[in-house]
């Protein structure tokens, strides 16, 4: 019983992990403002960059990956550490090697949804493409390398950052399928991977409007006053 209550506990750190809105909190501390008021009305780092800077929306950018790094990281702690304890019992069936995969899964999902669901701004949030980056460095780093690769590539020739980011989506889905990865994790980037594109589709349809800003442009629902959704 002591186990799986630890391991809510673990989830939920996880998740709270993911829920830190870095955007957010950037406008309140730099500028007193609440940047879901300002350009695209993201908390995302690309409407960073439009409302406060460069080199704030760098601190935005590293920071959210940094949230699913660090989920990842607590969970591959936590487990090994839960196992040591003669007070805890995990369950007999599994051992260490087994449930490790799919409490690292659980844990990624759960900083995912935090970033895109987050307890402090009424779960909302953004996108989740750099909280997933995290996870995935985290988790297999050659898959994490080889996304980041996709969507800088993506980013220089089209200069659209919700574009980088699908196309990064779908390049972790293929990388984490085509190396030799465990099972849990496979599920984990196809499950979040669908969840970030799910989290684009306003992106998608102002892409196949032609609509969609690039990178340097002012968004058009600033423009108009409408509300947008973040693209990170």
């Amino acid at each position: 019983m002591v186990f799986w209550i630890a391991s809510v506990i673990g989830l939920v750190i996880a998740y709270l992990f993911g829920s830190t809105p870095t955007g957010y909190l950037a406008g309140k501390l730099l500028k007193g403002i609440d940047i879901r008021e300002h350009g695209s009305k993201s908390i995302g780092a690309t409407n960073v960059l439009r409302t406060l800077g460069k080199w704030p929306a760098l601190v935005v950018l590293l920071v959210d990956v940094l949230k699913g790094a660090g989920a990842i990281v607590f969970a591959c702690w936590l487990y090994p550490w839960l196992y040591t304890l003669p007070s805890v019992t995990p369950p007999a069936e599994l051992d260490l090697q087994t449930l490790l995969p799919w409490a690292v899964c659980l844990a990624g999902l759960a900083a995912l949804l935090g970033h895109g669901r987050s307890i402090w701004l009424n779960f909302t949030g953004g996108k989740s493409a750099a909280t997933g980056l995290g996870v995935l460095l985290a988790m297999s780093w050659p898959v994490g390398l080889g996304t980041a690769v996709i969507f800088g590539i993506v980013l220089a020739v089209f200069r659209i950052v919700s574009l980088g980011s699908m196309l990064a989506v779908l390049a972790a889905i293929a990388l984490i399928c085509g190396l030799e990865q465990p099972l849990p994790y496979r599920l984990l980037v196809v499950a979040g991977g669908i969840y970030v594109i799910m989290r684009h589709r306003a992106n998608i349809q102002r892409l196949l409007a032609g609509t969609e800003p690039r990178l340097g442009q002012s968004s058009p629902g600033a423009k108009a006053g409408s509300k947008m959704e973040s693209q990170i």
